[in-house]
Parts: structure tokens; C-alpha cells; sequence
């Protein structure tokens, strides 16, 4: 979540009076995030999320989107429901930009997860994967390895700013990746981003996932491989933390569950979802406005996590 369009008050009240939400009565905006432009919206009818679909967001996958937000809240997973307008469409359009409205979930995203926490995480993923065995709708996954490979080409030598030698090193992973890319493992549509500020928690408990915009159809067990290297490592040093990572996947299996194939193959997923991360937060580093209200990520954090998979 981010904010790079700003919405005027009057704007604001017009646009929230569409989606049938009430008279508004105050509207924040978040810091937090790089992809779209989100507002804390409060109205006499209670709180709710207001995003304006920025450039990253195609506007034609928003359909898949709001229809898999639609689908988990029927199978009574966790998840925020969208708003329709009084003609029960799901967006709007606004100055040539699409917006959508959430319902406000309880809950904090922690900096500092426990075991407990990852565990009760690990089990959400697991009902989130059951609920999505029969959504319809696919998404082809435009940050697979291919896209990874045409953003390392695009950062080039941009890189080596990031850290000393890192094109390099980007260079070698990418050629390992497409040497040893697991496939033919089971499919369907998954999350894709489920790091610690994607969850909204009161104590050890889940009370909500939020953000699908990155969801696709893809290897199942790239959804663990992500959500792991994003929960089990000490936010500071990036030290990987064992009793985080081995609870986050016991509350998969507890939910859901890992093949003994699927096992095999999460080294090298881990270290494409650590390749992943590191291009995209790079280039979202190398390329954001300066003048947008946005916290940047490291993409260095990621790094120092490919390599401690790269040595299992």
C-alpha cells in the first residue's frame, strides 16, 4: 500500500457516496507499500479501504481479482469484502484510473513474527488453498522466472548500485534458476505476496489477509516457498529463524499440507521467490517517484536470504 495519487476531500466524499458507503467523515493515507495508491476511509457507515489501481495493476485483471476476493469470503476465509456500486459493479473509474472499496479488517501486521503467529499463518494458507480448489478464473503469473530474467536485463549494471557485484550474482542465480526449475507440480491460484504486513493479526491469530493483486495461477507450493522467506527471517540482520519457519510450515500441513515432491523442490523455489523480490524491490527502488508517499524496501534483505537457501 502506497499513496501516489492524491485525492481531493470533495473527490474523495463524491467517489464514496458510488459505492453506496456513506457520507465521509475523514480519508488517511498509507505509507505503507509500493503498488497502489490506498486510503484509510471513514464514513457514517464505518471504516474501509479506498486503492486506486496504479500503473503495475492491469486494469483488466481486476475482474479476476474481485471475483477471488468474492470467492474466499463465500468459503469463509479471512478476507475483506469489496464493495459494488448501487449497479453492482465492483470498481470504478476516476480521472482514467480504476478504484475499488474494502471493508476495514481488524488486526495489526507484526514486524517481529513468533512461531505462534506463523503458525496460525501457515494454517490461513492452507484454508486458502482449499477454498481456491474450485475458483474458476485463471491469471497467468507475469512475475515468474521469465519476468525475473527481463527485469535483472533492465536493471543491468543499476544493479552493482544496489551492492557490490549483485548483477553478477543476479546473473549466476538466473542461469541456475533456469537450469533447475522444478516443474510439474500441482497448480492452482494462489496469493503470490503473503508477507507479514499482507496479514492483519490480534495476538497469534489471523484475523485477515489482504492485498491480492500480485494472485495468479501457478505451482501451488510456490505460495509456501514465498510466504516462507518472507516470515522466517529477524527483520534486522536477516538471520533465519528456525522456530519461525519450521511453525509456518507445520500450519501449512496442519491445513493443507506439502507432497514429499513438493518438499524436494522448496530450496530452489525459496531462491526464485528471494530472486523475485530482490529485482522487483530493486527496480521498484531504482524507478519510484520521489515525490510519492511510498516506504521503499530493501531489496538487499533479499539477497542475504537467497543465500542462505542456496546453501541448504
Amino acid at each position: 500500500m502506497a499513496v501516489y495519487t492524491h485525492i481531493a476531500a470533495e473527490d474523495m466524499a463524491a467517489l464514496v457516496r458510488e459505492f453506496d458507503a456513506g457520507e465521509l467523515r475523514s480519508a488517511k493515507g498509507i505509507a505503507e507499500g509500493v503498488e497502489n495508491s490506498n486510503y484509510l476511509v471513514e464514513t457514517d457507515k464505518g471504516r474501509f479501504i479506498f486503492t486506486v489501481y496504479e500503473k503495475r495493476v492491469d486494469t483488466n485483471d481486476l475482474p479476476f481479482f474481485l471475483a477471488m476476493i468474492d470467492h474466499l469470503v463465500a468459503k469463509g476465509c479471512p478476507v475483506p469484502a469489496s464493495l459494488k456500486t448501487r449497479d453492482g459493479a465492483g470498481t470504478i473509474t476516476h480521472k482514467g484510473k480504476s478504484m475499488a472499496m474494502m471493508e476495514f479488517m481488524p488486526g495489526l501486521s507484526v514486524t517481529h513474527p513468533t512461531p505462534a503467529q506463523a503458525l496460525s499463518t501457515g494454517r490461513a494458507l492452507g484454508q486458502m488453498h482449499t477454498a481456491l480448489a474450485d475458483f474458476p478464473l485463471e491469471r497467468p503469473n507475469a512475475l515468474g522466472p521469465e519476468g525475473w530474467y527481463a527485469l535483472a536485463d533492465k536493471c543491468g549494471d543499476a544493479l552493482d548500485e544496489i551492492a557490490p557485484g549483485l548483477k553478477a550474482r543476479v546473473a549466476a542465480e538466473c542461469a541456475f534458476l533456469q537450469a533447475n526449475w522444478p516443474g510439474n507440480l500441482p497448480r492452482s491460484v494462489i496469493h503470490a505476496d503473503l508477507f507479514p504486513d499482507n496479514v492483519l493479526m490480534s495476538g497469534s491469530e489471523v484475523c485477515a489477509i489482504i492485498d491480492f493483486y500480485f494472485a495468479c495461477s501457478e505451482v501451488r507450493a510456490w505460495d509456501v516457498a514465498v510466504t516462507h522467506t518472507a516470515w522466517s527471517f529477524d527483520g534486522a540482520d536477516n538471520r533465519y529463524l528456525p522456530d519461525v519457519g519450521e511453525a509456518l510450515l507445520k500450519g501449512y500441513d496442519e491445513a493443507f499440507g506439502l507432497s514429499d515432491a513438493e518438499r524436494a523442490a522448496f530450496p530452489v523455489r525459496a531462491r526464485g521467490a528471494c530472486l523475485r523480490f530482490l529485482l522487483t524491490r530493486g527496480g521498484d527502488g531504482l524507478n519510484t517517484p520521489a515525490d510519492a508517499v511510498v516506504t521503499r524496501k530493501d531489496p538487499r534483505a533479499f539477497l542475504s536470504r537467497l543465500e542462505h537457501y542456496a546453501a541448504l
